[in-house]
């Protein structure tokens, strides 16, 4: 528990000099019996739950119980935690749901994602009463929000996520003496993706305040605020809604600024509920990603019944809109159940009303037309409402906390000329700091308010009467806790008042927001004639001006002028030489040349009619007087080019080139170039074609056959290097039955190395492996080859006879082929005649079907569809009766048709007892799903 220093009262005063307020230190004095929560806690590292901090109020023992960050979870616990991917600090036990019943407190925890519930003894807080499982009573994931109430009678009323990875909301209803029941599971329409603010148990229902996702909007995703109930003594259907509530609702939250354009404020981010006046506060802001805003809008409990009790609004299918449907049995269940049993009120049909109506047509208007108070550019996050006696009416004083970590005090008023008064903004951090609030509650016995941070608690006292010093800082502060005490001529409350008839108060208006003022710079004064000493530079004659800080003058705390409040211009100087600067370089290495030195008229520069230097900016001298250069050392011009070394083909030829005066020339003496580069004239020849060879003949009889030629070439003016130039061979496939001429498939060139000869000593290679056959299926082939080399180990590709390729069937298998699907048969008979059945249609994987290991079909072999939905027509048939003299049963029907529609088909059938199939008659009768049909017709 911290003393904390609020900004002086100066920032609200009207008062033209608060120069004699200064920071007031609120008093904070230690909670009682909070060493014994200390106790509780003693082993945590104490800091308060990720987003929310938990603080609750034991009104009975007039105490204030903090949820901390965690109690450490068992080694085997966390241990499991991180082994699924998740971090240390994750793996924590943060607590989530804090309760006091009477002589109980409950905590829930996330527990390493195992959540887990004990409830303590409220006096002995080191005595464990129970553990339980707290799933489906707390989240897994400490970034889930939640909320739970606890209900006098002892159940509890939890509204979390109830699976590891968050995507199936709930909320859900255990402990005590009523059964166990859930919202539906996985139904977008009841929730989707909501974010749980608070819960209230108020009278028969217990009331849960959230945001969503809008399912009812149809242009985009949207958010919408919700108020949710369910009656505290729903038990669940039966057949349809087991376990499942069948008295969940919901109706929008309206909070919006008035005009032509209404402006919606729709996210709520915190409640607070005020049994006194039946009013449930709220605070709604702007989309996250929109620019910030907020409100605070009021609604009472009449206005939420009054949307419950109007008609609901419905989809017929998922593609229909929604329109409005009128309210068959206003607060369905909530005290209708008798003595005669828990299930005596429910009907099918009922039923079915309450699985499809949920979602209120009527909006939940605020108490009053615009919001309480508004502001921009700014979102609020937490609010509580305290109630304070004026000198002539009850005040609803709110504080609201901010995402900067500054706390609100504001008038929640009805009169016109008070809305949205700020009395106060208390800022909790130093300049620069921001923390968010987590958490507000009001102890009302200690006049307290209590702020929940990330790692500590503050306590703020509600009345601070005594900073006013004067009647006028007490008046115009309009603070609903304070007024000015003529008799005790000081600032108090109504309680500390001497006398009320000497007690006044002035809340007639908003007090003035904000006097601090920062310093504002007056207008320059004209220029006028000014001396400025310039120390060794004389005196100079300059224009001056100056200005004040006195547009406004600072007040308030405000920050002074930044900035000169004089300026000089227009001083008269007389320039003045720099030195010289050193020589420069001689412009020459060897024979007379000069150099150069410089100097500058800015030392200073004249100015505003100042002499300017006397005298020459730069000179220049001779230097290398009398050195001599030496001789150049040069290149001769190149010689002639000397005769090519070859006549065609490409051959070189020189130029040569001599150094003179020396040898140290850069580059070389000699340059060769190539010349005569045209071909020599060459002859070529063809060889004639060998005869057709074959080269491999496959297991079915068919044969292939080759055959070559070559190309001699001999390159002129040396006609004997003949040399063998390119090969050309052509390859033919010729069938087995002789029907069909070979035909010719390929044709092969190959440019030869070496000449072709026939070499003594030539063999073949060994054959390589089986290359891969040419298809994967319905019979191909594949080749292997072979080389041929001479005696020395040089290739020789015409010195061996035979062929150097050989094929091979191969795959011969069949493929393999892709089942289809067979067209649609014709859609079945309805299951049932009415009341809503379905009828079938089917379809076969066998056009064609899978065949040498082919994919199966993919999709439905299977549809259904709707059919006979409407709820009139024949009720069931009775049980045949005992058989009569003549031999015959009879059994009848009832036409329950609405309107004049009558029903098609016979009232009532006759059978002979000889044909009744005995077994099958009582094997119907036991049927249930028989019976089940005839209650739904």
């Amino acid at each position: 528990c911290l003393d904390i220093f609020a900004p002086p009262p100066c920032s609200l005063c009207s008062a033209p000099n608060c120069s004699d307020l200064h920071p007031i230190t609120f008093g904070c004095g230690w909670i009682r019996n909070f060493t014994a929560i200390l106790k509780l806690l003693q082993q945590f590292n104490f800091g308060l739950s990720p987003g929310k901090s938990l603080l609750t109020l034991d009104l009975t023992r007039n105490e204030l119980i903090v949820g901390a960050t965690e109690w450490a979870p068992d080694e085997e616990t966390r241990q499991s935690c991180q082994s699924k991917g998740k971090t240390e600090v994750e793996c924590q036990n943060y607590i989530r749901v804090l309760l006091v019943n009477r002589t109980e407190i409950m905590t829930c925890g996330t527990n390493a994602f195992q959540p887990l519930c004990i409830t303590r003894e409220v006096g002995n807080m080191n005595r464990v009463l129970e553990r339980v499982n707290g799933v489906a009573r707390c989240p897994y994931d400490p970034r889930h929000n939640s909320t739970a109430v606890v209900t006098e009678s002892g159940e509890l009323y939890a509204a979390t996520v109830i699976d590891f990875s968050g995507r199936d909301p709930v909320i859900y209803r255990s402990m005590g003496g009523m059964p166990p029941l859930r919202t539906a599971q996985y139904n977008s329409k009841w929730l989707n993706e909501p974010h749980f603010i608070s819960a209230y148990d108020i009278g028969l229902f217990t009331f849960f305040f959230l945001r969503e996702n809008a399912v009812e909007h149809d242009c985009g995703k949207t958010v919408y605020s919700r108020v949710a109930r369910v009656c505290k003594n729903d038990i669940g259907g039966r057949f349809l809604l087991e376990d499942t509530w069948t008295t969940f609702m919901k109706a929008r939250l309206n909070c919006s600024r008035s005009g032509e354009i209404p402006f919606y404020y729709n996210e709520l981010q915190s409640t607070f509920y005020l049994p006194e006046q039946d009013l449930i506060y709220g605070i709604f802001t702007t989309n996250v990603n929109s620019i910030a805003a907020s409100a605070v809008c009021a609604f009472n409990l009449s206005a939420i019944t009054r949307a419950f009790n109007g008609p609901f609004r419905s989809q017929e299918n998922p593609r229909s809109t929604w329109l409005p449907t009128a309210n068959p049995i206003p607060n369905f269940q909530c005290g209708t159940i008798t003595d005669e049993g828990p299930n005596e009120g429910l009907t099918e049909r009922s039923l079915q009303d309450a699985q499809r109506l949920y979602l209120m047509n009527d909006v939940v208007q605020p108490e009053s037309v615009d919001p309480l108070v508004l502001q921009d550019d700014v979102r609020f996050s937490n609010l509580v409402v305290d109630i304070v006696q004026g000198m002539d009416t009850l005040y609803h004083v709110m504080y609201i906390s901010t995402e900067y970590g500054s706390i609100l005090k504001a008038l929640a008023t009805p009169n016109k000329n008070l809305q949205g008064c700020y009395l106060e903004e208390m800022e909790l951090f130093p300049p620069g700091v921001r923390e968010p609030i987590l958490s507000l509650q009001i102890l009302h016995s200690d006049r307290s308010l209590f702020v929940g941070l990330n790692h500590r608690v503050l306590k703020i006292p509600l009345e601070r009467c005594s900073t006013y010093r004067t009647e006028t800082m007490c008046l115009e502060a309009r603070d609903p806790y304070c007024g000015w005490d003529f008799r005790q001529r000081r600032c108090t409350t109504l309680e500390d008042s001497s006398n009320m008839s000497q007690w006044k108060q002035n809340i007639t208006v908003c007090p003035l927001r904000n006097q601090t003022a920062n310093g504002g710079f007056g207008p320059w004064s004209p220029w006028q004639p000014c001396n400025n000493d310039e120390g060794a530079d004389g005196v100079s004659s300059c224009s001056c001006r100056s200005r004040s800080c006195d547009s406004p003058a600072p007040r308030c705390g405000g920050r002074n002028c930044q900035g000169p409040t004089i300026e000089v211009s227009n001083c008269s100087r007389n320039g003045g030489w720099t030195p010289w600067s050193s020589w420069g370089q001689c412009s020459t290495t060897c024979g007379t040349g000069f150099e150069l030195r410089q100097r500058s008229c800015n030392n200073p520069s004249p100015r505003h009619g100042g002499r300017v230097c006397v005298g020459p900016s730069r000179e220049e001298r001779f230097c290398n007087d009398g050195m001599a250069c030496p001789q150049p050392i040069f290149w001769s011009p190149w010689a002639s080019w000397t005769k090519c070394s070859s006549e065609c083909g490409g051959g070189i030829h020189s130029r040569v080139r001599t150094c003179e005066n020396g040898n140290s020339c850069p580059g070389c003496a000699l340059e060769y170039k190539a010349c005569n580069l045209e071909a020599c004239p060459e002859v070529k020849r063809n060889t004639p074609w060998t005869p057709w060879m074959p080269v491999n003949v496959t297991q079915g009889g068919a044969r292939q056959e080759q055959r070559v030629r070559y190309m001699c070439r001999a390159h002129l003016p040396d006609p004997h290097e003949l040399q063998i130039g390119r090969r050309k061979m052509e390859t033919r496939f010729c069938p087995n039955d002789g029907a069909v001429i070979c035909e010719t498939d390929t044709l092969v060139e190959e440019l030869l190395k070496t000449p072709v000869m026939r070499v003594a000593g030539a063999s073949w290679s060994s054959w390589d492996t089986w290359a891969s056959c040419s298809q994967s299926c319905a019979k191909g082939y594949r080749t292997r080859r072979r080389s041929c080399a001479g005696p020395e180990g040089k290739s020789a590709p015409v010195a061996c006879r035979g062929s150097p390729v050989e094929y091979q069937d191969c795959n011969v298998q069949p493929c393999p082929a892709d089942g289809a699907w067979s067209c649609w048969s014709s859609w079945s008979q309805c299951s049932v005649g009415c009341g809503g059945g379905h009828y079938q249609r089917t379809r076969s994987c066998n056009s064609p079907p899978p065949a040498n290991g082919g994919d199966i079909c993919l999709g439905l072999h299977t549809e259904e569809a709707l059919c006979n939905t409407h709820p009139w027509g024949w009720m069931a048939w009775s049980l045949w009766s005992a058989c009569d003299e003549s031999g015959l049963q009879m059994r009848s029907r009832v036409c329950d048709a609405q309107g004049s529609a009558p029903c098609v088909g016979n009232s009532t059938q006759r059978r002979d007892c000889n044909e009744i199939p005995g077994e099958s008659v009582r094997t119907t009768l036991r049927d249930p799903e028989i019976l089940f049909w005839g209650v739904w017709c």
